[in-house]
């Protein structure tokens, strides 16, 4: 196993590796040598003699200069080893200008483009309930839906359940509309069922109102009290 790193051909600084004790013999294609001092693991030790005032290198680079003469095998630290940096420093970024060549008029990517202009990378089904009272019925359909009928061609079928709805009022309730207006509008979905009960806040009128626009070949709303069988009209 290792005790040590030489992290470039052009180092003169090596790392320990573990701690390493004074004696411990440091061999490397070209060198043999011992260590003058205890060396703390991640620490450095000069691997040749270096003249007080020479650079000290690590990573090829030098890192500082030798404060005093440092024998090979001593261990180089703050007490030994200066920044080569001075107080006042000039810098200028000059950055490389890379051409990718790409030309943006040929680019393409597989997926559905909607009638607003949105394009989705999905095509699946979703029941989004107004009221969290209809997530069953919405389950259901959906469980039933894949049960009857072939699916390998759609993404997804899901149902986007949530508790809310019911008894909201103000800004509660806007943002629940909101949220749910945004969804099933998403052109992720290549059909959308929008599934109410008929006697919560979020009443299907006031919610179309904050959904604006919306794709009527996509999406579609369905009140479960106005029709005797919202299951086999849903599906």
């Amino acid at each position: 196993m290792n005790t040590f790193l030489k992290i470039h051909e052009a180092d003169n600084a090596w790392v320990a590796l573990r701690n390493l004790p004074a004696g411990h013999l440091i061999q490397s294609d070209n060198s043999s040598f011992t260590l003058k001092e205890d060396i703390p693991a991640g620490h450095k030790f000069a691997s040749q003699s270096i003249a007080k005032g020479n650079n000290i290198y690590k990573y090829g680079y030098p890192i500082g200069q030798a404060l005093s003469n440092i024998e090979a095998g001593q261990h180089i630290h703050s007490h030994n080893l200066a920044t080569n940096l001075s107080d006042n420093l000039t810098y200028r970024y000059q950055k490389e200008a890379i051409n990718t060549d790409i030309s943006e008029s040929n680019l393409t990517v597989n997926g559905y483009l909607r009638s607003d202009g949105r394009m989705g990378i999905r095509n699946e089904l979703w029941i989004i309930p107004t009221v969290g009272c209809v997530n069953g019925i919405a389950q259901t359909m959906i469980d039933r839906l894949k049960k009857e009928t072939d699916t390998n061609h759609i993404d997804d079928i899901r149902v986007y359940t949530h508790n809310y709805g019911c008894s909201q009022l103000g800004d509660d309730l806007l943002n629940t509309q909101k949220g749910l207006a945004a969804l099933a509008k998403h052109p992720n979905a290549g059909g959308v069922l929008v599934l109410s009960l008929g006697c919560e806040n979020n009443q299907q009128a006031s919610f179309k109102k904050v959904m604006q626009t919306w794709d009527e070949s996509r999406v579609r709303f369905l009140i479960a009290q106005e029709v005797e069988d919202e299951i086999e009209v849903g599906l």
